[in-house]
């Protein structure tokens, strides 16, 4: 018995558009529920959320029993890092900061059993392989790993030739927020310059034959993108969904009681 396929690297080898949300909130209900609203993926933000391994393992569970593929974003571009994450079972792992092709080809080996890779013979006891009743897993998990890698700062704008050519990266994810920072923009989303860095970078990603993605919650922006190429793209937040109707809610309530007063 193989490794189960992945389908999100399957969708991104054939061009079809796969949508997705963020999941920063440390909670299997939260990613749960992001599941179940119809997205392809869900995205868990080790990177920005309280990296905690158990909950990690506790989401990718809802999500994939929900029906979505969970993508696991590490904190860093650290092999044990991807090492825990594809042994929870995931399968599909987003690396923050990658701005050379030498860092991409280090983290296409951290996803990657020997010979390919470095990664840890474990697989008779680990959740990935059903804690080994996948008995072919190791031979044949490589074929099912999916390394998206995120372009989000000048040098990875330099770089973005060899990063998309590094064998064993399937996608790369631009950082529009980071990106626009370190271009001295300050969060600038909509700067003409920012705009022109990311056209290039979709563009030089679907050259070298790569899957090109981006987060961005602009309607308008996210349409654009998808003509350009765009096929891995995060739409949503669970955090910001929640917060922003919080405050609506709130502030509307509020509003209707202070009529009420007076």
């Amino acid at each position: 018995m193989p490794a189960p396929e992945n389908p999100l690297k399957s969708a991104l080898a054939a061009n079809r558009m796969q949508l997705g949300t963020w999941v920063g909130l440390r909670s299997p209900e939260a990613a749960e529920i992001a599941a179940l609203a119809g997205f392809d993926w869900c995205l868990l933000d080790g990177e920005h959320g309280p990296w905690d391994i158990s909950a990690i393992r506790d989401q990718i569970l809802a999500v994939s029993a929900a029906g979505a593929h969970p993508v696991v974003r590490v904190p860093e571009g650290r092999t044990w890092m991807i090492k825990q994450v594809l042994d929870l079972g995931a399968q599909s792992v987003l690396v923050p900061m990658v701005n050379s092709g030498e860092e991409a080809a280090a983290m296409a080996r951290a996803m990657r059993y020997p010979p390919q890779g470095v990664r840890g013979m474990a697989a008779p006891v680990v959740r990935a392989s059903g804690f080994g009743a996948i008995p072919d897993y190791a031979a044949t998990a490589n074929a099912q790993a999916c390394l998206l890698v995120q372009a989000e700062t000048r040098a990875a704008l330099e770089n973005i030739d060899a990063i998309a050519a590094t064998e064993g990266v399937d996608g790369i994810f631009i950082g529009p927020a980071d990106l626009s920072a370190d271009m001295g923009f300050d969060g600038e989303l909509g700067a003409p310059e920012l705009d022109e860095a990311i056209e290039h970078m979709i563009a030089r990603i679907r050259a070298a034959g790569k899957a090109a993605g981006i987060l961005v919650l602009d309607e308008g922006r996210t349409a654009r993108y998808a003509r350009l190429g765009a096929r891995f793209i995060g739409v949503a937040s669970d955090i910001v969904a929640l917060s922003g109707a919080m405050r609506t809610t709130a502030a509307r309530f509020r509003a209707l009681l202070d009529e009420e007063k007076n």
